[in-house]
């Protein structure tokens, strides 16, 4: 299942470790997106230059985000490959290709959003839902083990979140009636540690939140990474839809643990507590989202915070060691619910708003008012930068029975006609849950946000221009046309030169800037 192409270890090992690293998904696994460069900054960002650009040879999405460690770039390619970069240069050290079954549907796009790294090994989810460790120098197989049964609708999309010694990831396949969950693997073996399903079982109470065994395929799978505090040991991570997405009449009730946050014992894998945002999802408002931990004032007291801009279009804090409900307010347009939660977060819903056979419009879309585009923190402005999408959809139910391995739908929805998405970079103050500014954008935006000590945040427009903006006003600083479509994070790292770069990935190549 594996091809190896484009080794060199003399070039990889020749590298020498500088000590801006990007060495988790986030950046950091509380999930800041923040670098604490500023070599690149406010005075000099009008000079930044293309250093070095990466083609890949597929013409899916590229949707990673690259780790950087020791001088070398770790990035994963569509469906489901790896590739080591010099980080100077852009030259391909070596390039791990994995070979995937062609008779089984994918659900849902061959993508894959990036890796993990741990000492000398990187880790990466694959399209057929299995767990490979590669090791570092030279991309041949280490272990690889098997997650969960593609012929089932099971899949692996997510990049991996290094916590201790383990490996934790989540899994793919919620348009498939498959049962989500989140594990745990040893990563020097590839012994899963433990494993915690989104969706009940049978005698677990939260089943009477699911319409007879309507929870048996219930979705909630958990495919954009999450964050690991170690101050409580705690994972806090997104769960996605209900299945199938919409038709809520199969499966009356809450629908626990859809659209929701689970707070998970890092040791154990026992959920600690949960929160959630969208019950009884009709819309496809997965909160699969990242998970912000802040250690913050509020209200005159030293928190430990969540905070959180859901796809619903509610932006929302919580006390990230009790779960307590603390604050959430609509950010972007909706129409669904009312503009107030109420004292407990739940959200209460309008009438007339569920999909009907001939469409209901709707706000926000099915796609949201933000979605895996990555946020960012900054500790120097405590601002919260999030990529924000406002368009209107219309929402049809129809009829499905849950065959496995296959779509489980029941409906679709469609862009309102006539009006063209819009997008914008919302810089949120947490403690109020509104905007301290935002940058508007033409058109909607599938890039996630980098925040930098520098006084700049990055992140691409739905054409494909890269940005960068002063933090604190959202003033344009600099902008520079990459010719594609960005579905994919901006991060910074030294590179062995001692360089400050910016990278991403847009269209089907990797882009990486400095200043000369």
């Amino acid at each position: 299942m594996k091809i190896l192409l484009a080794l060199s270890t003399a070039a990889l090992l020749s590298a020498q470790a500088p000590s801006g690293d990007w060495l988790h998904f986030q950046g950091n696994p509380q999930g800041h997106r923040f670098s604490p460069l500023k070599q690149i900054n406010k005075t000099n960002a009008s000079r930044l230059k293309l250093a070095w650009a990466m083609q890949i040879d597929k013409t899916d999405k590229f949707e990673a985000s690259p780790i950087a460690d020791n001088g070398i770039l770790y990035v994963s390619e569509p469906p489901s490959d790896v590739s080591a970069i010099e980080s100077r240069s852009g030259k391909v050290l070596w390039r791990y290709k994995r070979v995937l079954p062609d008779s089984v549907a994918y659900c849902c796009g061959r993508v894959n959003r990036g890796v993990a790294k741990l000492g000398d090994l990187v880790f990466i989810g694959t399209l057929d839902a299995h767990l490979v460790a590669l090791d570092a120098a030279t991309g041949h197989v280490v272990w690889d083990v098997e997650m969960a049964d593609i012929k089932k609708g099971y899949s692996s999309t997510v990049a991996p979140l290094i916590v201790k010694d383990k490996v934790i990831i989540g899994s793919a396949g919620g348009e498939f009636g498959v049962r989500g969950y989140i594990a745990a693997y040893e990563a020097k073996t590839g012994k899963q540690a433990w494993r915690l399903y989104t969706v009940p079982s049978a005698g677990d109470k939260a089943t009477e939140t699911w319409l007879g065994d309507s929870y048996k395929y219930g979705s909630a799978t958990t495919w954009v990474t999450g964050s690991y505090d170690p101050s409580t040991n705690l994972i806090f991570w997104g769960t996605g839809n209900p299945g199938p997405d919409w038709k809520g009449d199969k499966r009356r009730g809450d629908n626990l643990y859809s659209d929701s946050i689970l707070a998970i014992d890092a040791d154990t894998g026992k959920m600690k507590w949960y929160f959630q945002f969208t019950p009884h999802d009709v819309h496809d408002w997965d909160a699969t989202q990242v998970p912000v931990l802040v250690d913050e004032m509020w209200k005159g007291k030293m928190r430990k915070l969540v905070l959180f801009a859901n796809r619903n279009a509610f932006y929302y804090v919580f006390d990230r060691e009790t779960g307590e409900y603390l604050l959430g307010k609509q950010y972007v347009r909706q129409t669904w619910a009312q503009p107030e939660l109420d004292a407990k977060g739940r959200p209460v819903r309008l009438p007339n708003t569920a999909p009907t056979p001939n469409g209901t419009v709707v706000y926000p879309n099915s796609p949201g008012a933000t979605n895996f585009q990555a946020p960012s923190y900054s500790p120097q402005t405590k601002l919260h930068y999030v990529m924000t999408r406002d368009e209107g959809g219309v929402f049809y139910s129809g009829d499905d029975t849950y065959k496995e391995g296959s779509w489980y739908l029941a409906g679709r929805f469609v862009s309102k006609p006539g009006e063209e998405a819009t997008g914008a970079i919302k810089a949120m103050d947490f403690t109020t849950g509104k905007a301290k500014w935002e940058y508007a954008l033409s058109g909607a935006s599938w890039s996630g946000v980098l925040s930098t000590a520098g006084g700049l945040v990055f992140a691409a427009t739905g054409d494909g221009d890269m940005l960068a903006l002063d933090d604190t006003t959202g003033k344009l600083l600099w902008r520079f046309p990459m010719g594609g479509k960005a579905f994919a994070n901006p991060i910074s790292y030294l590179a062995a030169d001692g360089k400050q770069h910016v990278a991403i990935a847009c269209g089907h190549t990797l882009f990486s800037f400095t200043v000369e």
